[in-house]
């Protein structure tokens, strides 16, 4: 069973007519964590994209990005959201569709120089993906992928990053339906 099979899709989910993709039901089912885990570790092991540190977007992007990070040997990052992290931080505030939020990290997370590998579970709109990358160049990295469980391309998200000149990867997508 593909890895788009095991998500789950919730009816008007924050609000009506949005079909929220839970990938709660995917990371609960052991094969297809594993799947998820060991196609995103076969892709790092053996492609030219090099990188030294892996950043986890809050909160999903924690479960993929710190067990990637393990079986890769590298070390994890997390970005998470404004007054969540307790040392010296960097942050950037971003547009949301109705508002705006604001992201963080450690200062001392990325060293100049770092390439990074920015994951997180679902790219929709791009936003945090795109903050997060201004974090990541604030602090003197550049980013060498992002890599997503899901994409929804009629949300414009993976257009937004590869027009800002981005590399991303997604697992499966859920398009129209």
């Amino acid at each position: 069973m593909p890895i788009k099979s095991r998500i789950r899709t919730i009816p008007d989910h924050p609000k009506k007519g949005i079909m929220f993709r839970d990938i709660t039901t995917l990371i609960k089912d052991p094969v297809g964590f594993r799947l998820v885990i060991d196609t995103l570790t076969q892709r790092y092991i053996s492609n030219d994209i090099k990188f030294d540190v892996i950043v986890g977007i809050e909160s999903r992007g924690f479960i993929i990005g710190g067990a990637l990070a393990y079986t890769l040997g590298m070390g994890f990052v997390p970005v998470r959201k404004k007054g969540k992290l307790p040392g010296e931080t960097v942050s950037h505030e971003y547009e949301l569709e109705y508002g705006t939020d604001t992201i963080e990290m450690h200062k001392d997370s990325i060293n100049k120089g770092d390439r990074v590998l920015v994951i997180d579970d679902l790219l929709a709109t791009g936003g945090t993906a795109l903050a997060a990358a201004v974090l990541i160049k604030k602090l003197g990295g550049t980013v060498a992928e992002m890599a997503f469980i899901v994409d929804l391309p009629d949300v414009g998200g993976s257009k937004k990053l590869i027009s800002e000149g981005y590399k991303i990867f997604c697992l499966t997508q859920f398009e129209g339906d």
